[in-house]
């Protein structure tokens, strides 16, 4: 039984969390949780970049030629005004991967150049819904959502500053649950943000000193694509990257184990196999979680990891990737849950990986 470990978050940390979670950064729109990001990562780093896209890069040792990544994206799913109707009524397209199950009677906001206009995804009640000749209701679809700001016309929607392009968020925040659980929406991916960041931290407190040059990078637009991460790999031309995401708790009702494999909140950070993943690397950090009585899981894909693995993997002739995961249930929902004891264990993961590559070590197969 793995020891449980000494606590690692601060009350400072979970500040910056909980307003780093709440702050709004959609796909495409990363900005100001990006500013807020950089401002927390400042007394931890030697200099930073930003790309034209909004990636952000904190890095330590920078003249270092060994360069070592460690990334998570920023971005969280939403969606964009696509139509006004004359009646007042704002349809709607993705920006991402964003649930058409979850959104009706969800409170939104919408973002306009004259602030935050509030609305709700609309439903019919109960009683009123159409049925077809089988009896069977509606179901919620990215055509016949609707949102609702109060508006009863057109011109009265676009008096507010609406128009087709404006981003939509959902309003869910941060809450603590009973047994150490966090919820809030957009815990994809913010929390690799922070816990990148807390890694940081922690390498500045302990005056350790890296042999490479180490690169905390926040990537925007993973949601659509891993568009962030292919263009910041081309810019680092990193020798190593260490990635951390979400992964998917099984098990919670209606999954299917045989096909998703067992994941579960609690047991420690999920370490993926595939062939985006380098088996020496992934290696490296399982001897390291053993070592260091770090509780871990194992999970297999059979082609892509579908996160930025594959992005910093294929990139620049091949760089040696891995993938660290948060186990986390109800993803791309609002009420994303993850414990707190594998925050800290994936932290902690990350920590002691780096401190066990050097720019000797061997990541050729052959």
């Amino acid at each position: 039984m793995a020891k449980k470990q000494k606590t690692v978050l601060t009350k400072e940390s979970m500040t910056f969390l909980k307003n780093y979670l709440n702050n709004p950064s959609p796909t495409g729109f990363e900005k100001e949780g990006q500013k807020m990001w950089l401002q927390y990562m400042q007394p931890y780093i030697d200099e930073q970049i930003v790309d034209a896209y909004g990636s952000a890069v904190g890095i330590i040792n920078p003249d270092a030629p060994f360069k070592v990544v460690i990334e998570a994206h920023a971005d969280e799913i939403s969606w964009f005004v696509n139509y006004i109707s004359a009646e007042g009524l704002i349809y709607v397209i993705r920006n991402g991967g964003s649930d058409q199950q979850i959104a009706p009677s969800k409170r939104v906001n919408i973002h306009t150049e004259k602030g935050i206009v509030k609305a709700v995804f609309g439903w019919p009640a109960i009683h009123t819904r159409n049925r077809n000749p089988e009896g069977k209701e509606p179901q919620p679809k990215v055509d016949n959502i609707f949102l609702d700001c109060g508006a009863r016309s057109k011109k009265e929607v676009e008096d507010l500053g609406i128009h087709v392009g404006c981003v939509i968020t959902f309003e869910d925040g941060y809450e603590e649950l009973n047994y150490d659980y966090i919820i809030c929406r957009a815990i994809d991916n913010r929390i690799g943000g922070f816990m990148i960041a807390e890694v940081a931290r922690l390498l500045k407190e302990n005056k350790q000193q890296l042999p490479f040059g180490l690169y905390i990078v926040n990537a925007v637009q993973e949601e659509v694509g891993l568009r962030g991460a292919e263009m910041i790999a081309k810019r680092i031309k990193a020798n190593v990257a260490i990635i951390t995401d979400v992964t998917h708790d099984s098990t919670t009702p209606m999954i299917n184990k045989n096909v998703e494999g067992e994941i579960r909140c609690g047991n420690g950070p999920s370490i993926t196999y595939g062939p985006a993943v380098h088996n020496i690397l992934r290696d490296l950090i399982i001897k390291t979680a053993q070592k260091h009585d770090i509780p871990f899981q194992r999970h297999a894909v059979s082609r892509s990891t579908g996160t930025d693995t594959d992005a910093f993997a294929y990139s620049n002739d091949g760089t040696p990737s891995a993938l660290i995961s948060l186990p986390l249930r109800y993803m791309h929902t609002t009420v994303e849950m993850v414990k707190k004891e594998d925050i800290e264990n994936t932290i902690m993961l990350i920590y002691h990986t780096l401190l066990g590559i050097t720019p000797k070590t061997n990541f050729k197969y052959l």
